[in-house]
């Protein structure tokens, strides 16, 4: 659905506008009743790394870090390590 507002209307009500476009809406900003601008939801931006850290290294997005791990290997990072000091409680 599209609504259209006045320039007045768009500057005094921005915060919810904003909230109608998160859930999908679409709005019109109009200018005597002349449309000159659309807000509409961002897409999310995938992170990657613009420039390789070294340069004989690629850039690559940061998931394709993991992409060849094994399972277990990912379990240990996330809930870390038995014999790790820094994330197993003291004995």
């Amino acid at each position: 659905m599209t609504t259209i507002v006045n320039v007045q209307d768009a500057k005094t009500r921005l915060s919810e506008l904003l909230r109608r476009v998160e859930s999908g809406e679409e709005i019109v900003i109009a200018r005597a009743g002349a449309p000159i601008a659309r807000i509409s939801a961002a897409t999310p931006r995938r992170r990657t790394f613009e420039t390789a850290l070294l340069p004989e290294i690629p850039p690559i997005s940061g998931e394709a870090l993991f992409d060849d791990a094994p399972h277990s290997e990912l379990a240990d990072w996330e809930v870390g390590h038995g014999d790790d000091p820094l994330t197993s409680a003291p004995r």
